[in-house]
């Protein structure tokens, strides 16, 4: 938390509000004179009178006598501390918490960001914090607090942000102040050692960045994406800072004029709205540079469309659509269907006759505060509504998906450096998408999620007995890649002995689900090498005892209409009676005997073989052909040879052929003594766990 250092390497005045540039300036001013005498305890300190006029723009009649308090006890704890800048130590709280302030913090937030470094930095005490202000404002503190080097060594950094996350898993408001923190850190990075600044840097952007973006603080994200592009990308930060103080100076702008044309059709529409033009940050120039090649005038900003109504935005839209040209490959409804971060907003392009294309953002003044602010505008989540009155749980309704399963892989991790890892690799992934269950629950899953990460999601570590899914009602390996929107059941085995596969690590998609499977690999090593070393021997062992798939002879009973002719069932449908059948004479005075739905039927039909009538005589034995497919699993070709036995059916052969993609294929040649007991023979395979169907073999080639 402590920063070292002043000169901002920042973007400068081009790339932030004059008005926040000025603040900063004030308090390095304001901080110095709250040095020189003592603040009267029954008065508003001057030093905090920007975060007093911020705050008062989003809530007129908050009670100011906590940051009052708050503000007394870090000056003087802080005092005499110094920056490594020589500015007094207080200009670091009160720029964090004027940040907070002008995004709409509430006032609990405030005073804990007032005193977010007093209980790391000096003698205060988080007991003391809670007495005097507090149990919210302690768990705040404390959720901020550095874990010490001395007592965690190298682990210290990964160990903090575990704790950090933790500590947000219960108070979105941990990671609001962190945030500001960061962004004025990075503020006033400049005097560092140039690999210092790269360590921080590369640490804000692979942490802090994501976890802005996640929660919806575009304010904060978007200016520290800058800060970390002039740090580790200076060249390219400054061409892109060339290039946009050359646009600046241009004699015409074509977004003023789009924007004047949009003005004067929602005038025309009687639609009341406020059109701005938004400039685009450092990092998002770059991009549309790096994406499009030359820039146009029209590529340095957005249009801002901000209406009062949420009917009003499809207004604006219809309105930009009818009497424009609009690119409609630009279009996106974030309000229909809401971001994961809370982002809300109509997303579309308009071409002008120049052939310049402007973006236009439509939201409404609501949308847009919730866009710049995320979780911060949202006040305090935690307060109980005015009609329902607080039981003392604490309740998280903007929790979101990500950050639960954020909370749940940490726990597994373990190790720092495993944690750390895998939070970085987390939070690189972008988007999230939402899948059902059958039962109407949702899961969230990051994108590119395999039904490995929705089992691990829905099930834990009892996922390991996961055989396989059906998506979308249709049966899927486990290793298939869902979409937004697909409804999962996963099947679940009853066999106490299932256990997940290596396999399963190169589909998981999710910390969860690798680091709970790699658990379970390093406790059963020995399991996992003997499955290895079974994933080729089974069809190598069983298939010199497969016969071929035709067979040669047969004890059922079957009359001919051609005396003398030897009689063959077809391997292509293995008829057994009661099947209707119908005969054909091939070579050596044979009548091969098919189901009459078999397709090799229709074939020798179209070639003009003549029909043999055959039916089936009192016999009722019979040997007949089945496939079982299956998802792999161990033991599952005994369990399944066990429940045909029990049938009293005769395996006559079998083959298993290698997996594929976690799927196994089973042939059973099977001799019943009853023709009548293979509907309960196919339902007994069919009830083994990991078989998901079961089918008399139908082999064209025969």
């Amino acid at each position: 938390m402590s920063a070292e250092a002043t000169n901002p390497a920042t973007p400068g005045p081009v790339a932030g509000s004059a008005a926040r540039w000025r603040a900063r300036i004030d308090l390095r001013r304001l901080g110095r004179a709250a040095l020189l005498g003592p603040t009267a305890r029954d008065r508003l300190p001057s030093a905090i009178s920007h975060v007093v006029d911020a705050h008062r723009a989003h809530y007129p009649g908050a009670d100011l006598e906590p940051l009052r308090r708050a503000y007394v006890l870090a000056e003087s704890s802080h005092r005499g501390q110094m920056r490594k800048s020589g500015e007094p130590y207080i200009t670091h709280p009160l720029a964090v918490t004027l940040i907070l302030a002008e995004l709409g913090a509430e006032t609990t937030t405030l005073t804990a960001s007032l005193l977010h470094d007093t209980v790391e930095d000096t003698d205060v005490t988080l007991d003391q914090v809670g007495e005097e202000f507090g149990a919210d404002v302690r768990y705040l503190v404390d959720g901020v607090t550095k874990l010490e080097k001395v007592d965690y060594g190298a682990a210290a950094e990964p160990e903090t942000f575990r704790k950090m996350l933790v500590a947000t898993g219960n108070d979105v408001r941990v990671m609001s102040i962190k945030l500001a923190d960061r962004l004025h850190n990075m503020r006033t990075l400049g005097v560092m050692r140039p690999e210092k600044q790269a360590r921080i840097a590369k640490v804000t952007r692979d942490v802090l960045i994501p976890l802005a973006e996640r929660l919806g603080v575009q304010a904060l994200k978007t200016e520290l994406e800058d800060l970390v592009f002039a740090i580790l990308h200076p060249e390219e930060y400054e061409h892109t800072r060339e290039l946009i103080v050359d646009n600046a100076s241009r004699a015409d702008d074509p977004l003023a004029e789009i924007a004047d044309e949009v003005r004067g059709h929602l005038r025309e529409a009687d639609i009341t709205a406020e059109v701005l033009i938004r400039p685009r940050h450092f990092v998002s120039v770059h991009r549309v540079a790096r994406k499009r090649g030359q820039l146009r005038g029209a590529d340095f900003g957005r249009l801002l469309v901000l209406v009062n109504e949420d009917a009003d935005c499809y207004g604006v839209l219809g309105e930009l659509h009818t009497c424009m040209t609009p690119v409609v490959s630009e279009f996106k409804d974030f309000i229909a269907v809401p971001k994961f971060n809370l982002y809300q907003s109509l997303h579309t392009a308009v071409a002008h006759p120049d052939g310049q294309v402007a973006e236009v953002l439509i939201r409404t003044h609501q949308m847009h505060k919730v866009a710049e602010a995320g979780v911060i505008a949202l006040g305090n989540p935690y307060a109980p509504a005015p009609d329902d009155p607080a039981d003392g749980e604490r309740i998280d309704p903007t929790r979101p998906g990500w950050l639960s399963r954020l909370l749940d892989w940490q726990e597994g991790a373990p190790d720092p450096d495993t944690f750390w890892s895998t939070l970085r690799e987390d939070l690189a992934q972008d988007r999230e998408i939402t899948v059902f269950r059958p039962d109407g629950g949702t899961l969230g899953l990051p994108e590119g999620a395999s039904c490995v990460d929705a089992a691990y999601a829905q099930y834990g570590e009892d996922a390991h007995a996961c055989i396989g899914a059906r998506v979308n009602g249709r049966l899927a390996t486990l290793s298939t890649v869902l979409r937004d929107g697909d409804t999962v059941q996963l099947l679940m085995g009853q066999d106490p002995a299932s256990e997940p596969s290596r396999e399963w690590l190169e589909h998981a998609h999710t910390p969860a689900a690798r680091i709970a499977i790699q658990r379970w690999l390093a406790a059963h090593p020995a399991a996992d090498d003997a499955r290895e070393q079974r994933q080729e021997p089974p069809a190598a062992a069983l298939r010199p005892t497969a016969e071929s798939s035709v067979l040669r002879s047969t004890t059922a009973d079957i009359i001919v209409d051609q005396p003398g002719a030897t009689v063959r069932l077809a391997g292509c449908c293995t008829p057994v009676p009661p099947d209707e059948v119908t005969g054909f004479a091939v070579r050596g005075g044979v009548v091969t005997v098919h189901r009459i739905e078999c397709a090799a039927v229709e074939r020798m039909k179209s070639a003009g073989r003549a029909e043999v009538g055959v039916r089936w005589g009192d016999t009722t034995e019979c040997r007949v052909t089945l496939l079982a497919e299956s998802f792999g699993r161990p033991h599952l070709l005994a369990d399944l040879t066990e429940a045909m036995a029990l049938e009293g059916a005769e395996i006559v052969s079998a083959t298993v052929e290698p997996p594929t993609q976690q799927r196994v294929r089973h042939t059973y040649t099977v001799q019943l003594p009853d023709a009548a007991h293979l509907p309960a023979l196919m339902r007994a395979m069919r009830n083994v766990a990991g078989v998901y169907d079961v089918s008399r073999a139908h082999t064209p080639g025969a």
